[in-house]
């Protein structure tokens, strides 16, 4: 099986670790980039105003301020404002703000925005221009090129890498007289299962639909030996076989494993963390990223246990069913007018002492070698998020293109919303379906 490039970056990262307004004059950020690295250290700076932004659950929120506060305490003078907000719509926000050159200072991003926002390298700032603020040092070269934008240039610090595996409510599992699932067949009894001794309205698993869509994924490099979007950006599957996964999720659904997405609407405007379904165990199974069980854990209702879940047998026979990627990354907007204040912030959060032990493993396993170790020592890495990162890169993981989450694709009117959507809701075929995820792919891969 191939080891995907974020593995084997991140086995060299652990590997290594146990080894608004400013009150002085200031040039455009595009202009500094430009003309030379910020020659500026930590000690110089101006008392000014930056916009930092972030999506994330509960927990997130509230260790992320606690550092910024923190950051505020130890820097008199930097004034630190915050936005954050759950995934819902929040890429749709931020992006009007880049087009706009409105975005905050500082932004939280998904892997996939450095080729939807900054094709042309103009949205984000160059972070080598920063180098004497942000410990470079501490990451993985190979990880690095990767965060580059089209001319080059490094367009964001990447926070973690990370996968998708799934957690087990054990409660509800233990209830109907079964163990969690192992393997595909398992999961189809489970369904059975679930219905006969619960009822019709317990289901083993979740899944919305981009967990649908990144399910079909792991289900189609199982059955193909090679990621459906590869390293060139080529999409490598056929029609044929993306209604093959589209199938697949279908027999999900006929086999009561998961609730259809008109019986997901029916539970209100709610993310699953927060559906009393899953708070009460009726949904007893979540397809999350392994930097993200935090919320659901603090969630799930008295009594419920979620457990980490591990690679999925039975997808296929030519290679494994998992991939990662890099999990979201801190960018710096080129029209930011304090770029070393937000290059401060930044690395305090990433690098620093302080700021690192604040913020935990609340965005995943860190990348920087230094929070690793800072984190490791402390005992302040989640046991959960290191057992489920654990089960994603023992399962040899594949490498996961940003394109996979273009824009186009991925969005609440976007391919994978609507055509998943239809297909459950009846009013479109597998065939109808897979015809229409075909185009879509091939409007944004490079065949």
């Amino acid at each position: 099986m191939k080891k995907g490039l974020f593995g084997s970056v991140m086995t060299s990262v652990l590997a290594a670790s146990m080894l608004a307004g400013c009150s002085s004059a200031a040039a455009p950020a595009a202009t500094a980039a430009a003309a030379s690295v910020d020659s500026k250290s930590a000690s110089e700076y101006d008392t000014c105003t930056i916009r930092f932004d972030w999506w994330g659950g509960d927990t997130r929120h509230a260790a992320t301020q606690k550092a910024v506060d923190a950051f505020m305490k130890k820097y008199p003078g930097i004034t630190v404002e915050v936005n954050f907000g759950a995934w819902t719509d929040w890429e749709t926000a931020r992006a009007l703000e880049y087009q706009s050159g409105t975005g905050s200072d500082l932004t939280q991003i998904n892997y996939s925005w450095i080729s939807d926002y900054d094709a042309d390298g103009n949205t984000f700032l160059d972070l080598n221009t920063e180098s004497s603020i942000i410990d470079l040092t501490q990451y993985d070269s190979t990880l690095l090129k990767t965060c580059e934008d089209s001319k080059g240039q490094l367009a964001g610090i990447p926070l973690a890498v990370t996968g998708r595996t799934f957690y087990w409510n054990k409660t509800t599992f233990t209830k109907a007289g079964i163990s969690t699932p192992t393997s595909l067949d398992e999961l189809l009894a489970a369904g059975k299962t679930f219905k006969e001794k619960l009822g019709d309205d317990y289901y083993p698993l979740e899944l919305g639909e981009y967990d649908r869509m990144l399910l079909v994924s792991f289900y189609l490099q199982a059955q193909t030996g090679e990621p459906i979007i590869d390293a060139s950006g080529k999409l490598t599957v056929t029609q044929d076989q993306l209604k093959d996964g589209l199938d697949f999720i279908q027999k999900l659904e006929d086999n009561h494993v998961i609730p259809t997405l008109a019986t997901i609407a029916g539970d209100g405007n709610v993310t699953l963390n927060e559906n009393p379904k899953f708070i009460d165990g009726h949904y007893a199974g979540v397809f999350e990223w392994d930097s993200a069980p935090a919320k659901y854990i603090k969630n799930l209702g008295e009594g419920q246990e979620l457990v980490v879940g591990g690679e999925l047998k039975g997808l296929g026979d030519k290679a494994t069913g998992v991939s990662d990627k890099v999990s979201m990354l801190f960018a710096i907007t080129k029209t930011s007018e304090h770029p070393h204040e937000a290059a401060m912030l930044l690395n305090y959060l990433v690098n620093d002492e302080e700021g690192v032990t604040i913020l935990g493993s609340e965005r995943g396993i860190p990348s920087s070698k230094a929070a690793y170790d800072i984190l490791d020592k402390a005992g302040k890495i989640d046991k959960t998020v290191a057992a489920a990162h654990k089960a994603v890169m023992d399962a040899d993981p594949m490498s996961f293109s940003p394109l996979f989450d273009n824009a186009k694709l991925k969005g609440t009117s976007a391919a994978y919303t609507t055509i998943f959507d239809a297909v459950s809701y009846g009013k479109q075929s597998t065939e109808e379906g897979a015809k229409a995820l075909y185009q879509a792919y091939m409007e944004v891969c490079k065949n």
